[in-house]
């Protein structure tokens, strides 16, 4: 029989496990769990012989030549950790000095305005009246300010000096192939690699990072308008200070426009916290893992060009997967000049290694270990696949325990989504229901984050005419899949024909607008799609996509192998390891048995 080789799933128990297992566990290493700086987890090349030598995957020459990649990148960490702590003490030093003295050349230019308005006298005022009458008309009144506040910056650098600047990072990887070739398994390996070596680490989807970024993005903007300790400080300090009143309101305007002027930009604010959490030690090396990495609207480019370039610039370590190189992720041509400098930036920071394997794993590890037992797609919709379904839905409720009702469950940015049919962990939704309505990634992560087994009726054979429902559907599969739910179907076709893809004319992707923000005074995206506020040509106001056909067939593609693989035995091992749901409630238990140890 042919061995299984690597996909996600078949990450295996080496990674966290407290006690030693034969059996293969789908693991994917999300999580940041804590590990004893002792006790080193083994590389990626090392993890994969290991599995291979095992007979747990099947060698695959192009799979272990990235392992040896990411291996050795692996083994310049150290150091680059080292060198990043160094850099990060010179930094908070520079930091500090530098403000220090913008305050004491802020003062300096005070006390020269203060000896000038206690100097004048009755002739110079009126003087300066007639001055102000012969300034011209078109100056812009923050001319002068944007004037001074780039002096200041100029004698600031001169005096202390510019910014530190960090060390060289090793170069990251850009991982990209065909679907079910490995890229997920072997990203994966490398990040559980990381642990205790690298301080700050991530590891994102790509819907969680885009929703992730515009969480962020909003939640800043909101924090720098808002942030009331901080102004009240400054307030304190310019109210302590001996100059008289007009003075004081000109050091107030200059610091008001300090903060503006950072305000304008807060994309290097977002991509910091992207990767540290709010009380963490900003010290040491970073590492970003990127899965799925994707262009498919304004957005995305945009956000993704700022975040990630402002993290290469400050010596984070880049390691990604895609479908597609990085110079053919924008086949569309959307904003091709902040694309092009994204991809210059990524070339110039990572290496692209293509898995040149046309073999889907997914479907190997399918086709080897069948079981009738395992059954959780049903198919056709008739009488015998439905009362299928309608006895696993029954069986695995009674399982439970506990009586079925609805629920509600929150979502980002404030929303909240109701659950129609819920019980400890077990949900049941129709098609029409997630994927009809508005909805999108960030519902689809609560219904993945707060229930291990899923159930979805009435999914239809898709085809373009339905683009947005089928975008949808290939949304929630990935959040399902990335959280690894268990998944029941009840769909009008096999898997391999559920995807009907056809030349039936392009379609404007509006879900790839669902990166809303919160409900404050202003409509959500999806409530604007909902009420049909479009123009007539079709496309939403002010927001353009033009992803093709081609482009959906990618995605379908991606889905079909992940649904085949969470139909497979070693998958399905894998959900009540994996699983948030279950993390948390180990997690709970190790807190109340360590509560009871420090008791007795």
């Amino acid at each position: 029989m042919r061995k299984a080789s690597s996909i996600s799933a078949l990450l295996y128990g080496l990674c966290r496990c407290s006690k030693p297992s034969s059996r293969v566990n789908a693991i994917r290493c999300y999580c940041d769990r804590a590990v004893s700086s002792s006790r080193k987890l083994e590389g990626p090349l090392m993890q994969y012989r290991s599995l291979v030598e095992q007979g747990k995957l099947q060698h695959d020459p192009n799979q272990e030549a990235v392992a040896s990649q990411l291996e050795n990148l692996l083994g310049r960490l150290e150091k680059y950790e080292r060198d990043m702590e160094e850099y990060h003490t010179s930094l908070a030093n520079w930091e500090k000095k530098r403000e220090n003295e913008r305050r004491r050349i802020l003062m300096e230019e005070a006390e020269g305005k203060h000896k000038d308005d206690s100097g004048n006298n009755k002739g110079n005022k009126v003087f300066g009246r007639w001055m102000s009458k012969k300034r011209p008309e078109n100056v812009e009144p923050g001319v002068g300010k944007w004037v001074s506040y780039l002096n200041r910056e100029r004698k600031l650098d001169s005096v202390v000096g510019r910014r530190p600047t960090a060390p060289a990072a090793p170069k990251g990887l850009y991982i990209y192939g065909n679907v079910g070739s490995g890229k997920t398994m072997l990203m994966d390996m490398f990040y559980s690699a990381t642990e205790g070596i690298v301080k700050h680490r991530k590891r994102y989807h790509f819907h969680e990072a885009m929703l992730k970024i515009n969480e962020q993005m909003h939640q800043t903007w909101k924090n720098q308008v808002a942030d009331k300790s901080m102004q009240s400080s400054i307030a304190n300090w310019i109210m302590s200070l001996p100059f008289d009143s007009k003075v004081k309101e000109w050091v107030a305007a200059e610091e008001n426009y300090k903060q503006q002027v950072q305000m304008k930009n807060i994309l290097p604010a977002v991509a910091d916290k992207l990767l540290l959490d709010r009380q963490a030690d900003q010290k040491g090396g970073s590492i970003l893992c990127f899965d799925e990495i994707q262009t498919v609207d304004v957005f995305a480019i945009v956000a993704l060009s700022g975040i990630v370039s402002r993290l290469l610039s400050t010596g984070t370590v880049f390691v990604a997967t895609s479908n597609r190189a990085p110079r053919d992720l924008n086949q569309d041509g959307m904003q091709r000049e902040i694309f092009q400098k994204f991809v210059a930036k990524l070339n110039e920071h990572c290496e692209n290694v293509l898995i040149g394997s046309e073999i889907d794993y997914r479907r190997v590890i399918a086709q080897n270990q069948r079981s009738k037992d395992l059954e959780h797609y049903f198919w056709p919709s008739d009488s015998i696949a439905l009362e299928k379904f309608e006895r696993k839905w029954h069986e695995v409720t009674n399982q439970v325990g506990e009586p079925i009702t609805s629920s509600t469950i929150s979502v980002m940015f404030g929303r909240k989504l109701e659950v129609p049919e819920s019980c400890n962990g077990v949900a049941r939704f129709s098609f029409e229901y997630l994927c009809g309505r508005p909805v999108g990634a960030a519902d689809y992560i609560a219904v993945a984050e707060n229930y291990h087994t899923v159930f979805i009726s009435g999914i239809p054979v898709m085809s373009m005419r339905i683009r947005d429902k089928a975008r949808r559907f290939i949304t929630l599969v990935d959040e399902l899949y990335n959280h690894h739910c268990r998944l029941f179907c009840s769909a009008a076709s096999s898997i391999d024909d559920l995807f009907q893809g056809t030349d039936e004319g392009v379609l404007f992707d509006l879900e790839s607008f669902q990166f809303e923000t919160e409900t404050e005074g202003a409509k959500l995206r999806r409530d604007v799609l909902a009420g049909g506020n479009i123009s007539s040509g079709g496309t939403p106001t002010g927001l353009v996509s033009m992803l093709s056909g081609q482009e959906e067939m990618f995605a379908f593609r991606r889905a079909v192998s992940r649904l085949i693989e969470m139909q497979t035995p070693v998958y399905l091992e894998g959900v009540h390891s994996l699983h948030p749901c279950f993390q948390r409630q180990r997690q709970n238990s190790d807190i109340l048995l360590q509560k009871t140890y420090n008791l007795s």
